[in-house]
């Protein structure tokens, strides 16, 4: 394919700005590529670890529900009722405006967040592998890095 060359007007006269290579644009160095396309976009992962592009295409896919999930476990919540009488009063007063969820405050640990990230993107990718043509295009991609597996295993 050829070069397309892109053009501005300065005044009067039109000035090359840019050109776009198809052919540069779609082509790939060696290695492992994860590419990925959804409405208004694409995105690409060069040199991806094959064990790893399920999780990386599943995560991509999943980035809002993993967010929210995210979010949600990392509030605030219960835990300890303060001692003052002032404190008190505020935290009644509290609880009065938030409910009775409001009596004790924590957080969710990190080890927390990320299990449950974790647990949105295996949700996510489940759903994704509910459709054949995924599942089987899944089951190729396993059994090829099993394959390359048994064969770098022979050449050691």
């Amino acid at each position: 394919m050829t070069k397309t060359i892109f053009y501005k007007k300065e005044g009067r006269r039109y000035v090359p700005v840019y050109e776009y290579d198809q052919t540069l644009l779609d082509s790939f160095p060696k290695g492992n590529h994860l590419v990925q396309c959804y409405p208004g976009g694409s995105s690409r992962r060069i040199n991806s670890d094959p064990a790893y592009a399920p999780m990386i295409a599943a995560g991509r896919v999943a980035e809002d529900a993993i967010s929210k999930r995210l979010m949600s476990i990392s509030d605030l919540r219960p835990k300890t009722k303060p001692l003052t009488v002032k404190q008190r009063e505020a935290w009644e007063n509290l609880v009065k405006e938030l409910g009775e969820d409001a009596r004790m405050l924590e957080w969710a640990s990190a080890r927390e967040v990320c299990e449950e990230g974790v647990k949105a993107m295996t949700v996510e990718a489940d759903k994704l592998l509910e459709h054949p043509a995924v599942r089987k295009a899944y089951d190729h991609f396993m059994l090829m890095c099993q394959l390359t597996k048994e064969s770098n295993k022979n050449e050691n």
